[in-house]
């Protein structure tokens, strides 16, 4: 018996099947582009607050990474040294949209409210970074913070705290479980499990190609290699972007001696979770903790 689709139909099923392998293709040769939105929002690329607009010491360092990348990045650090080295340092990895200066308000939050030193970097391709984005790139770029930390005569002798939102939660994620013995704690908020696994929530109409997805930030299997620190889940509700569920399976995946603290915010979503009652208040306790602090 012949087969047989009305025309309509044919052509439906034809357009889908366009959309899908366009989608597919515009995934795999620009996925960068998209998944690192370097120049969102507008003049990200030239324009960079400085932390002296908050009245923050601070430095202006340029690193060159292994792979001969110049990055940027802010050291905000106590003056009087004795008081740096008792203080934590907080590695701070930013989303992936804007530069180091578009979190300034939370690095002086870390600053002048819990007494951190905070060094923050503009990933390749951010900010005034040479460069272009990739998994690997900011892999680089995020293992030459943490060796210049560990070179430095005062950082060196303090508690490193990585801290990341978004994507910077997953690059948090790796070079903590590439590099645990360096670390005292982590701090991540609103992360996926991986890039691929985001797709058919994000855009779902190319979720049948996520598998060409080759920026995977495989979050769900490097947060399982680290067994003994502290981590704080901060997980907004509403996330847009990011299922909240990611964050729960992080979290059930976790299988660490150190202390683990969940804290949800009900009204959360992706970028304004940092703006809810009690965010900070969830930092300060856990801070305390690794500083052993007693309330």
């Amino acid at each position: 018996m012949t087969s047989y689709l009305p025309w309509y139909l044919s052509y439906s099923l034809a357009a889908a099947a366009v959309a899908v392998l366009s989608g597919g293709a515009l995934l795999y040769h620009y996925q960068c582009e998209i998944i690192y939105p370097a120049n969102f929002p507008e003049g990200s690329r030239t324009n960079v607050a400085k932390p002296s607009q908050y009245g923050l010491p601070f430095e202006d360092l340029t690193l060159t990474t292994p792979d001969k990348v110049k990055i940027k990045a802010y050291l905000i650090r106590h003056p009087d040294e004795d008081v740096a080295r008792r203080s934590p340092t907080i590695l701070y990895l930013h989303a992936n949209a804007g530069n180091m200066g578009h979190r300034l308000s939370i690095a002086d939050v870390f600053y002048r409210e819990f007494g951190c030193n905070v060094f923050m970097l503009s990933y390749r391709g951010y900010g005034l970074s040479h460069g272009s984005p990739s998994e690997k790139g900011l892999r680089i770029d995020a293992q030459t913070a943490l060796d210049y930390i560990k070179r430095h005569p005062v950082l060196s002798e303090t508690k490193l705290i990585a801290y990341g939102q978004s994507i910077g939660g997953a690059v948090s994620i790796d070079i903590v479980a590439r590099n645990e013995d360096k670390f005292s704690g982590l701090i991540i908020e609103n992360t996926f499990l991986s890039l691929p696994k985001v797709i058919p929530h994000v855009l779902p109409m190319i979720s049948k190609v996520s598998f060409l997805c080759h920026q995977i930030w495989n979050s769900e299997r490097m947060i399982q290699q680290i067994t003994r620190l502290p981590v704080l889940f901060l997980s907004g509700r509403k996330d847009e972007l990011v299922p909240p569920a990611h964050m729960q399976q992080l979290h059930r995946l976790l299988d660490t001696t150190g202390d683990v603290v969940w804290r949800e915010f009900p009204d959360g979503t992706h970028n304004d979770t940092c703006l809810k009652p009690g965010y900070f208040d969830a930092i300060k306790m856990f801070l305390d903790g690794v500083m052993g602090k007693k309330e």
